[in-house]
């Protein structure tokens, strides 16, 4: 009579809990949407349940529909939502920048832009959208509060008109704040393009210390000369954590 080794028995109720075993212990297994149960697949739960039951990273999935080689189109998604954030991305507008930073293909990327931008046109019409008024530094933290658990620190001007309200909010760097990365530029680009009277910038400290380093002060002391000579007024520079804010010491 033939026994099992128990080394057998072991390895098949490892892999019942839910390991997976390979022939190659080097290849890497891309965990893909076909491989997930049928209950737990982005497109059936939308049928069955409506969009309301899915994540932000799985409706993304169905938008981008498969993924690479190296990453399966829901690991791709929920990575994206979780080192960008998802109510930042919504404002990215350069597929080429979605492209650099995460490492996806370039008509991916465009897929992405394209599907906020059919968001905003559609949802955000200039006739039915009320405007936010911004004129003190809590009500910047406030409104920036989707900025505060971020992985990654990321700078955003928020652009004003002449009444203080808010009529652009773009991403315009993830990374730390350095000359090399920040360029004025890149800050007043939107603000000339939308006519913008002032602008705010925001960022966050994933560190939880909101007190302005060396290059934050560096940095908003040259975009302030440059808004200067421009004639468009940088109002503030905010630094937020999950708990406080505090502004760049600079003379505005």
């Amino acid at each position: 009579m033939y026994t099992i080794p128990q080394e057998t028995i072991s390895m098949i109720y490892s892999q019942m809990d839910g390991d997976l075993v390979l022939d190659n212990p080097e290849k890497h297994y891309v965990l893909r949407i076909k491989d997930l149960p049928q209950e737990d697949k982005p497109r059936e739960k939308l049928v069955k349940y409506g969009s309301s039951h899915l994540s932000v990273g799985e409706l993304l999935a169905i938008v981008l529909g498969v993924g690479t080689k190296k990453e399966g189109i829901l690991a791709m998604s929920q990575r994206l939502m979780k080192e960008y954030g998802g109510a930042d991305i919504v404002h990215e507008k350069n597929p080429k920048k979605i492209e650099a930073l995460f490492g996806i293909p370039l008509a991916k990327a465009c897929q992405i832009v394209a599907c906020f931008e059919l968001g905003r046109r559609f949802f955000e019409s200039p006739a039915t959208q009320k405007l936010v008024e911004l004129r003190t530094a809590s009500q910047v933290f406030e409104y920036a509060k989707d900025m505060r658990n971020l992985p990654k620190e990321c700078l955003r001007g928020l652009y004003l008109d002449a009444r203080y309200q808010v009529i652009h909010d773009e991403i315009i760097s993830l990374g730390t704040l350095t000359s090399n990365i920040i360029h004025p530029r890149e800050v007043f680009r939107p603000a000339l393009e939308y006519s913008a009277s002032a602008v705010i910038l925001v960022h966050n400290h994933p560190s939880g210390v909101a007190t302005p380093s060396d290059a934050d002060i560096a940095i908003t002391r040259q975009i302030v000369a440059a808004g200067k000579m421009i004639g468009i007024g940088v109002l503030d520079h905010l630094i937020v954590t999950k708990q406080k804010f505090e502004s760049v010491p600079v003379e505005y």
